[in-house]
């Protein structure tokens, strides 16, 4: 359905991506995980055609976007990270300029109007004027938008971000839906638990290179990946934290919290306890830490998700 290879993005001398290459199978929900600045919304607004890209290849439902960028834009819809609705017209207002634009036939806006709005659990506020409503409301009707025109494929960029619980649990339940009726999904986020829910599998995006994709289980099956006992000191400085590297090779540090990882974290705590009591290191907190999408990110770019 869609395929990117060596995808490169440069602004002047900045490289945004650096020859990222991805497939994506019908009816699959793909998540881009990364830190923000990693390139997830650079990629989003290639794949949609809102930017041409410096170099590489895509192909979405078998036309080459290069070649025929119209034909592209027929199969997508997209949620973009900002919102882009007029404040002073009422969210039903909106979606009739939407469905407009896209060229939904006036005899089956109206129906589609009301099946979107109401999935969207907007049907009692969707003569209200967009300026009074929440930021999550605001986020949902975002999403209506994008699904008038009935896309084969829908990009999410983020759409989740800011909002409140409930806004938030209900944009899932549609995300989930869409995926279960067969839409192909790319979604980007930072939220680790968002990618676990709803993804199939997941591109972690770092520095404008996917630095590793797979399923939740192949990431965590990689033979690259360990668990980590996680302590914070009161008194770490540089040098201690020097002796320490010279003990126990693999580690990262974080400010005064330092992450040794082990293939063997049970077996091997009380030995890295007794290491940073050699080194006159106070306590603060010590916890292990389980491979998850946090661990794996941190473990493969030294950065948290939400950097």
């Amino acid at each position: 359905m869609i395929h990117v290879s060596n995808l490169k993005m440069s602004f002047n001398t900045v490289e945004a991506l650096k020859g990222i290459s991805f497939s994506i199978s019908q009816g699959e929900c793909y998540g881009l995980l990364g830190p923000n600045g990693a390139g997830k919304t650079t990629t989003i607004s290639i794949l949609s055609t809102i930017l041409k890209a410096s170099e590489g290849e895509v192909s979405i439902a078998g036309n080459d976007l290069g070649k025929d960028p119209l034909k592209c834009k027929k199969n997508i819809g997209v949620v973009t990270q900002e919102i882009a609705l007029y404040n002073e017209l009422s969210a039903y207002d909106n979606l009739l300029f939407w469905g407009s634009m896209y060229h939904v036939p006036k005899k089956e806006l109206a129906g589609r109007l009301e099946e979107t709005v109401d999935m969207l659990g907007l049907t009692d506020r969707q003569h209200d004027k967009v300026k009074t409503y929440s930021g999550g409301m605001k986020r949902r009707i975002n999403i209506a938008s994008a699904l008038l025109h009935r896309p084969g494929i829908l990009f999410m960029d983020e759409p989740t971000v800011g909002i409140d619980p409930q806004s938030r649990n209900l944009i899932f339940e549609v995300v989930e839906k869409l995926h279960k009726e067969g839409m192909t999904i790319i979604y980007t986020t930072h939220y680790m638990e968002e990618a676990e829910r709803l993804c199939d599998r997941i591109g972690i995006l770092d520095d404008g290179e996917i630095v590793a994709q797979g399923t939740l289980s192949e990431l965590k099956a990689s033979k690259s990946m360990k668990e980590s006992v996680v302590i914070s000191f009161t008194n770490l400085t540089d040098e201690a934290y020097n002796t320490l590297a010279k003990k126990w090779k693999d580690l990262q540090r974080f400010d005064d919290t330092i992450h040794f990882y082990s293939m063997n974290v049970q077996g091997e705590l009380a030995k890295i306890i007794l290491t940073c009591n050699e080194c006159g290191l106070d306590f603060r907190h010590i916890d292990i830490q389980k491979i998850n999408l946090e661990t794996i990110f941190l473990s493969l770019t030294g950065k948290t998700l939400r950097d």
